[in-house]
């Protein structure tokens, strides 16, 4: 019994885990991606970043006319996912 219960425990434990806690070794620094996006001409600001557990950069930003754009963007290659 005791055995068992170490053993869910740690399975419990592995699927807890995220799939991918932070970006690839071979990613593109954040900084490099955003100034990107902004010499693209479209970004006023970013209102929001963040890396999701299934392997992409998560960016909110806006357009000088307040639009709000919701992207995902490879951390390899650095190309947009919408």
């Amino acid at each position: 019994m005791k055995r068992s219960i170490v053993a869910a425990t740690a399975l419990l434990a592995a699927l807890a885990l995220p799939a991918q806690a932070k970006p690839p070794a071979d990613a593109k620094p954040l900084s490099e991606i955003l100034a990107a996006l902004e010499a693209q001409g479209d970004v006023a600001w970013f209102d929001d970043i963040d890396w999701d557990d299934d392997g992409y950069w998560e960016i909110d930003y806006r357009r000088a006319d307040g639009g709000k754009v919701e992207i995902k963007v490879d951390p390899v290659s650095g190309e947009v996912r919408r």
